[in-house]
């Protein structure tokens, strides 16, 4: 919970949690100052409980202080501000934010009916304390609860994605396989069974021994090319659909993405595709991004490929991911640079036109 809409979201509880105070804190400065601190005391125990509650998941803490605070401020204020109503309405509200299962919606009813007890030995009033910590309770989770669901969707939906992206990795993986085994397992069984034959056909009949052992390397030349295809046709991308593809993926996550491009095509066209495949799939997994650059530009025999993100958080090394685009690049002359600025990430690939 370390980006900005959890950060957000937490600290909309804080506000909500303190405003449940507010009337309570105002009640109790109200009186004699023989009882007044006693009351500012049972409201402070119960906001440090609250923080530690909602950091640690420590809900017993705020119960024990709960309870501790209601002979301290329950008594306190006027009648008519129904002082530990609003305590109760905290906790009614909270507790289904803190808890899962039934058992959120029995401590929120529990909250609500001990705040009637509380009123009824205090004021003989047990409805409108009731009434005030229903009311107070369905306002905080109308305010924070639905937030917090929706937070829990769009985490889920960020998982799907990456699973999304590992499942297509894994299948063009096998299927890569199955292609090469393909290939290979008929050509590897012939040669394997020519060579046996022109071993044993060396002392009988040298002429057919040699014709065999010619036609298995004609075979292993054969299958060393086919290969060949398989493997540049599986490395080959069209970078136009790479980057219309990114585009659409890094907008379905909530990233605002611009594009700027020239028409790139042979070997840096394949290349600067599959590193920008790359660029989105760090952007998506190692960024909360919220926007994209992506530029593409073409001067001095060369093809500059920059990718900008914000979103950032921590330094970024250099991962396996850049260090093997890296090599793979500087096998066909390119070079990658990666730069960071505050929460600004930059990726810079460059290739020969």
């Amino acid at each position: 919970m370390n980006d900005l809409p959890h950060t957000a979201l937490r600290g909309t509880l804080h506000v909500l949690w303190v405003a449940t105070l507010v009337v309570p804190l105002v009640s109790v400065l109200r009186e004699p100052s023989a009882t007044r601190w006693l009351g500012v005391l049972g409201l402070l125990i119960v906001a440090v409980a609250y923080a530690v509650a909602l950091r640690e998941a420590r809900l017993w803490v705020l119960v024990a202080a709960t309870l501790v605070s209601i002979p301290l401020v329950a008594p306190v204020g006027p009648d008519e501000l129904s002082t530990w109503a609003w305590i109760g309405g905290g906790a009614a509200g909270f507790a289904p934010l803190l808890l899962s299962g039934v058992w959120r919606w029995m401590a929120a009813l529990g909250a609500v009916v001990l705040s009637g007890l509380v009123g009824f030995f205090v004021t003989r009033d047990h409805t409108t304390y009731q009434m005030i910590a229903a009311a107070v309770g369905v306002t905080i989770i109308a305010m924070a609860g639905l937030p917090m669901w929706f937070a829990g969707l769009l985490a889920q939906a960020r998982a799907g994605r990456e699973a999304q992206a590992e499942l297509a990795v894994s299948e063009e993986r096998l299927r890569f396989a199955r292609d090469v085994h393909d290939l290979l397992g008929h050509r590897l069984t012939v040669i394997a069974l020519k060579a046996e034959l022109a071993g044993r056909l060396v002392a009988a009949d040298p002429a057919r021994s040699a014709a065999e052992a010619f036609e298995a390397q004609r075979l292993a030349s054969s299958a060393l090319a086919e290969v060949r295809d398989a493997v540049h046709g599986y490395r080959s991308v069209d970078f136009g659909e790479q980057l219309t593809a990114v585009r659409n993926v890094l907008q379905e996550a909530g990233i605002r993405c611009t594009v700027a491009e020239v028409p790139v095509h042979g070997e840096g066209a394949t290349q600067l595709a599959l590193a920008l495949r790359e660029a989105c799939t760090n952007v998506l997994r190692h960024s909360h991004a919220t926007w994209c650059m992506i530029d593409v530009a073409q001067e001095d025999g060369e093809v500059r490929l920059t990718v900008t993100n914000d979103g950032t958080d921590k330094p970024s090394g250099e991962g396996n991911g850049i260090r093997g685009m890296s090599e793979r690049l500087a096998a066909v002359g390119g070079r990658v640079s990666a730069e960071q600025s505050a929460e600004v990430f930059t990726l810079q690939v460059v290739v020969p036109a």
